[in-house]
């Protein structure tokens, strides 16, 4: 894990007001929460449990409408999210069963239990965008115990699209797209790119990413096209992944460029904030490596030409191996903030928005 650290501050942005007769667009505000890597397990998983360390964080997010904002962003309270997303490794082990037991379905019950789907059905009260890791499963039908996190993913993606949660799904059901007032998601799971590289010696079946490269550019080009509004980005890995190359890295961001980008956000390696370009661009992207939900979650917050975010972490978990090998941990249950951006998030101009 490589903590990364950026933060960038500004003056106020000023806004002018509509003319008389002129119906001005609503105006942006958009909080949501982003976490990554629960990995929950099993309550006798050989290597040990840390779901109560899952279900706290659940439970501060539920609570953070009630904080203001670290005193270098805020001094405001913090806006109810919209929502929640989660990139990934939702679960330990994603194709497992013993001795006819189930594992990968029981660690998909508590990961279920907690996060829920629409912010009625778990714990969490707010509704939850989930992408699939590479702890989480093979494609549908490539199992070898029956269970299908993907398969889960399909069918929730189905009572997202009814209850009005996204607006544009990928034809194999995985990959989706939502808006939040004129801000454009898109959940891209894995990682952006149609299939794993051929010189990438990793599980081809396990890593797939199933065409999400080929949903985005569809995506964009039908629901965001030259308005030049903001996008924000989402996958389970980022730019410092040894099966999502560099070369892949290129043609996601050449997929991307004519975009406004504001944010890229991804899980697997670490936590942190950062920018990120190919070598040879001048557009940064802005990046947030989410961490796991086990130690904490990011606020994010879209206001006018302004984002500003802060990771919510845990102080004082201490991680140890008992004497069965079995990983124990202790908590304070103290919180704090950490990894703090504030940035403008001006229009870009490029060929889709001239």
């Amino acid at each position: 894990m490589k903590p990364l650290a950026s933060i960038l501050q500004f003056g106020l942005v000023i806004l002018g007001l509509p003319c008389a007769g002129v119906t001005a667009a609503p105006a942006r505000n958009v909080t949501f929460l982003s976490s990554s890597d629960s990995h929950y397990r099993e309550a006798d998983h050989r290597g040990g449990c840390h779901n109560d360390l899952n279900r706290a964080s659940v439970e501060e997010m539920n609570r953070i409408g009630d904080l203001a904002w670290p005193k270098q962003l805020g001094p405001e309270k913090i806006d109810k999210p919209r929502g929640v997303v989660m990139l990934g490794d939702l679960i330990d082990d994603g194709d497992r069963a013993e001795n006819g037991r189930q594992i990968s379905a029981e660690q998909y019950q508590l990961f279920q239990a907690d996060l829920g789907l629409d912010g009625s059905d778990g714990l969490l009260k707010y509704p939850m965008f989930e992408g699939w890791g590479n702890h989480d499963g093979p494609p549908i039908g490539m199992q070898k115990h029956g269970f299908s996190s993907q398969g889960e993913l399909k069918r929730r993606n189905l009572i997202r699209i009814e209850k009005k949660l996204i607006s544009n799904v990928s034809s194999n059901g995985l990959h989706y797209s939502w808006d939040w007032d004129d801000v454009h998601f898109v959940q891209l799971n894995i990682y952006p790119a149609d299939q794993q590289r051929a010189s990438v010696h990793y599980s081809s079946v396990w890593h797939n990413p199933q065409g999400s490269l080929a949903f985005l550019k569809a995506d964009l080009a039908k629901n965001v096209g030259t308005s030049g509004r903001p996008v924000v980005l989402m996958a389970h890995c980022g730019f410092d992944t040894d099966w999502w190359v560099a070369q892949d890295w290129a043609e996601f961001y050449q997929a991307a460029k004519p975009y406004n980008v504001v944010l890229y956000l991804y899980g697997h390696s670490g936590t942190g904030v950062s920018t990120w370009a190919p070598q040879g661009e001048e557009h940064k992207w802005n990046c947030i490596n989410d961490g796991q939900l086990t130690t904490g979650f990011f606020v994010i917050n879209l206001t006018g030409n302004r984002l500003r975010a802060a990771y919510r972490l845990k102080s004082h978990v201490v991680f140890t191996k008992g004497p069965d090998g079995k990983m124990q941990h202790t908590w304070d249950g103290g919180w704090g903030w950490k990894w703090l951006l504030d940035t403008r998030i001006d229009p870009v101009t490029t060929p889709a928005t001239k």
